[in-house]
C-alpha cells in the first residue's frame, strides 16, 4: 500500500499530466477530455481530505496546496470545456497558459529538492539552456510546454508529441551535438515562425 508522501506525489504528477492531456484535447490531439486521470486525482483528494488528521503538518501542507492547483485547474479546463460545447473557445490561450505555467512554478516550491521551473513566455521566442537533461527535468518539461504552446497556436497536431518521447529526444539531441561540436551547453530555442511552431538547438560556447 503506498504511504502518504507517495500518493501526494502521485497526485501532483497526475495533475501535470491532466493539464498536458487537456492542452492537447483542446488543441485537437485527444478525442476526449482525460477522465480517467481526473477521476483518480478526485478519489485521492476526497481520501485525504477525509483523513486529514493522518497528515503530518508538512504532508497536510502540501496537500492543501496541491488541493489549490487542483481546484484553479478545474475552473480553467470548466471555462474551456464550455467555449468548446459552445463553439467558441480560441486557439491561442497563452494567456491561460501562461496562468497556469505560474501556478505550477508556485506549487513547485513545495519540493525543497526541485527548483520552480521558470514561468514560459509565450510573446516571443522561448529559450532554454540544458547540459544534462537528465539532471534538469524542470528544463525539460518547461520546454515541451513551450513546445505544445507553440504548436496549438500554430494549430498544429500534437496527438503524437508527449513528455516522455519529448525527453529522449533533448537528452540524445545534446549529448550527440556535445560530442560533435566539444560543447558543454545547448540552447534550445521555441517559436512560431510563418505559422509554424519550431524547435532549434544552438550550441552555446
Amino acid at each position: 500500500m503506498a504511504t502518504i508522501d507517495e500518493d501526494l506525489g502521485q497526485i501532483e504528477r497526475d495533475i501535470r499530466q491532466l493539464k498536458i492531456e487537456y492542452d492537447q484535447y483542446f488543441g485537437g490531439g485527444r478525442k476526449r477530455p482525460p477522465t480517467e486521470i481526473e477521476w483518480r486525482i478526485d478519489l485521492l483528494m476526497k481520501r485525504y481530505s477525509e483523513r486529514g488528521g493522518d497528515l503530518k503538518s508538512a504532508q497536510r501542507f502540501r496537500f492543501n496546496n496541491l488541493s489549490q492547483t487542483y481546484a484553479k485547474y478545474k475552473d480553467i479546463f470548466r471555462k474551456k470545456l464550455k467555449q468548446k460545447e459552445e463553439g467558441t473557445i480560441q486557439r491561442h490561450f497563452g494567456a491561460a497558459a501562461r496562468a497556469i505555467e505560474a501556478e505550477r512554478a508556485r506549487a513547485a516550491k513545495l519540493e525543497p529538492s526541485t527548483r520552480a521551473p521558470r514561468q514560459i513566455e509565450l510573446d516571443g521566442p522561448f529559450r532554454m539552456t540544458c547540459s544534462e537533461p537528465d539532471r534538469e527535468p524542470d528544463k525539460v518539461e518547461q520546454l515541451y510546454q513551450a513546445l505544445v504552446t507553440a504548436k496549438q497556436q500554430a494549430g498544429e497536431d500534437i496527438g503524437k508529441l508527449t513528455p516522455a518521447n519529448f525527453a529522449e529526444f533533448v537528452r540524445k539531441k545534446t549529448k550527440d551535438l556535445q560530442k560533435q561540436k566539444n560543447c558543454t551547453e545547448v540552447e534550445y530555442v521555441v517559436e512560431v515562425v510563418d505559422g509554424q511552431a519550431k524547435l532549434k538547438a544552438l550550441v552555446k560556447a
